[in-house]
């Protein structure tokens, strides 16, 4: 058997989208898209967008709200998996990068899917307090941020909504007491949350995929 080394996980790692996920004009465009425009390569990886997909399909959702649009490459497995009357409303805090995700959205055929709100996750979230409860709620944005927004994932998800917090393992840096910074600290924040906080009852997994050694959080509304 391998031993377990980054050259074997990422040989796994194609291995598993070669042979279950396979290739997709749109979204390879809405990648080639986002790096030819400067953006953040911290997209999910395809195994992991492919993930959210069969979640969303599994809860049946109808309404997902995802906070951290980037590039539109996660908004585009999510919307694929809604019903046509579905809806998923992302939020994202740079104009330039909504831009990006409009097009590739477009492109890929659910545009009229998704509804892209541009802001910061703090001011756009409380104006969703009056619209239909999600049932499923994606969080990847700003790491310092992660208990305000799952407590707005609390307030604005159904009972029995999925939750799903990415990036929770950051290398293995939640683990280290002399990493202090504030992405680790909000990781460890949100995590203690979901510990602690009777609205959540919640998992992590850790992964090792395309974009390194990381890992998800995964909680339901209770």
């Amino acid at each position: 058997m391998s031993e377990l080394t980054p050259e074997t996980a990422r040989a796994v790692d194609r291995y598993l989208v070669d042979t279950l996920v396979g290739r997709d004009a749109a979204l390879d465009r809405a990648i080639a898209d986002q790096r030819a425009a400067g953006l953040p390569a911290i997209e999910v990886a395809p195994t992991n967008g492919k993930l959210l997909h069969l979640l969303a399909r599994a809860t049946g959702a109808r309404r997902v709200l995802e906070i951290g649009t980037l590039g539109g490459y996660s908004t585009i497995w999510l919307a694929r998996a809604l019903p046509e009357d579905g809806r998923v409303v992302t939020i994202e805090a740079e104009p330039r990068h909504a831009a990006v995700a409009r097009a590739s959205i477009d492109r890929a055929g659910v545009g009229e899917r998704v509804d892209i709100r541009i802001g910061r996750g703090v001011d756009v979230l409380p104006t969703l307090a009056d619209e239909a409860p999600f049932d499923l709620v994606f969080i990847d944005a700003d790491k310092e941020s992660n208990t305000f927004y799952l407590d707005q994932a609390a307030r604005l998800g159904r009972r029995g909504a999925l939750v799903i917090v990415d990036n929770v393992v950051r290398g293995g840096r939640i683990v280290d007491a002399e990493d202090d910074s504030a992405q680790v600290t909000g990781v460890r924040a949100g995590l203690a949350m979901l510990r602690d906080d009777p609205r959540f009852d919640a998992t992590a997994v850790q992964t090792w995929d395309a974009k390194g050694w990381d890992g998800f959080a995964l909680a339901v509304l209770v």
